[in-house]
């Protein structure tokens, strides 16, 4: 065994002159895991938020979006789509046309996202996640009739039931034409949408409080884009990997489509969550250098101890550094074995809130998604949290050992 760290494990664990010395080790170790075990839970914590957005949103985004470059639209029997749709990882690909137009409903006027979708969008969302109430099923278009799904926020906006009786006008300005002052209404163009019977719920107000959900042929006629479509939607296989069919899909996209996942298709919502959580590591990190500085107090403390020790060693053969590296050394012991602890314990206690919710959102049921705070360790987040600590409590400790060992040398 390396004699340095043979005689910092003895000074961490051996009695001292002063038991002084002893309590402050332990208090040193017992900050540095607190420190270690509210990083842990912190960034669990957020782990956990960003887990259940994901799944949130997994309901209604596709796995991946095929999307027209610049928010232009093409044919729909385009061969790149067309390709892309043949692919073998993929099981259903949709269609759709998105576009902003005016739904007038009880004198209220709302801007609303008309979202346009083929018959297969049925089998590529997981409806019975969206629905309400629960169990209903969709029919977009029959006969003559057009129906819309609407996001439950937006109902409430227009002051419509779940199965409204008057169908809704729908306005798009005409392609390539000016507004008629005149008459304003000829430059629109105009259709209505049946009540399907249900809502959908993601509850995000993204989603719930701006899209009508109904079929590709009505926002075609509607936004003058026949047999085009702005996007395709995937849901592939099981087993597929989104990454790597990610990447085939963009070699065949060239420049003119934009490929998303769905973390990409939120991008704005997940990089706020990170940007969160950096801030909460950061804050996190000062108040672990504060409690290192605690370890700096328990080492000068056992350095004075030691003088006599210190003699010894020098006369022994012992070098300048040699003795610095012992109560480095000792310093990252009491260190490690905090961190070690904190680590253990953020683990358990993350388990516990994961299983039986402990820690509460809020009294008041069915005010949140979820009843408790949501947590979800990752593996990655423990290995930079103890790199952390290490690095930390070095940083801490290299000049204050160097410069108290100097000053007992020259007393």
């Amino acid at each position: 065994m390396n004699y340095r760290l043979f005689i910092a494990r003895r000074y961490l664990f051996s009695k001292k002159s002063h038991n002084a010395i002893n309590i402050i080790s332990a208090i040193s170790a017992c900050g540095v895991a607190i420190a270690t075990l509210a990083l842990v839970c912190t960034l669990s914590v957020f782990n956990g938020f960003q887990d259940l957005v994901a799944d949130l949103f997994t309901a209604f985004d596709p796995q991946l979006k095929v999307a027209v470059a610049e928010g232009q639209v093409v044919e729909v029997d385009d061969p790149v789509l067309r390709q892309i749709a043949a692919l073998p990882e993929v099981e259903v690909s949709t269609p759709c046309l998105e576009g902003q137009a005016l739904v007038v409903s009880q004198g209220r006027q709302v801007v609303v996202t008309l979202k346009g979708v083929s018959d297969s969008w049925s089998r590529q969302a997981d409806l019975q996640q969206i629905l309400y109430p629960e169990g209903s099923e969709v029919t977009l278009h029959a006969d003559v009739l057009e129906y819309g799904v609407v996001g439950i926020q937006l109902a409430n906006q227009l002051g419509l039931t779940v199965d409204f009786v008057d169908p809704i006008p729908v306005y798009a300005p005409k392609r390539g034409q000016r507004v008629n002052m005149a008459n304003p209404l000829s430059s629109f163009n105009q259709d209505e949408l049946q009540s399907p019977g249900c809502v959908f719920i993601v509850k995000q107000a993204k989603y719930d409080a701006h899209y009508i959900v109904t079929s590709l042929g009505f926002a075609q006629r509607l936004f003058d884009q026949e047999d085009r479509v702005s996007q395709l939607e995937l849901t592939l296989k099981s087993g597929a990997n989104a990454a790597v069919v990610k990447r085939k899909i963009a070699q065949l996209a060239g420049g003119r489509f934009t490929v998303q996942d769905r973390y990409e298709q939120q991008e704005d919502v997940f990089r706020i969550m990170r940007i969160e959580k950096l801030i909460a590591y950061l804050f996190l990190t000062f108040i672990l250098l504060i409690a290192c500085f605690n370890i700096v107090g328990s080492l000068s403390m056992l350095m004075i101890d030691k003088k006599n020790d210190v003699s010894t060693l020098r006369n022994l053969g012992a070098t300048d550094a040699d003795i610095r590296s012992v109560f480095l050394l000792e310093g990252r012991l009491i260190s490690v074995c905090g961190a070690l602890v904190g680590l253990v314990l953020g683990v358990a206690l993350c388990w516990v809130q994961q299983e039986y919710g402990l820690l509460a959102m809020g009294n008041a049921e069915g005010t949140f998604i979820v009843e408790s705070y949501p947590v979800s360790v990752h593996l990655w987040d423990i290995v930079i949290i103890f790199v952390t600590v290490v690095l930390v409590s070095w940083l801490v400790m290299w000049y204050p050992v160097r410069y108290l060992l100097g000053k007992l040398e020259s007393r």
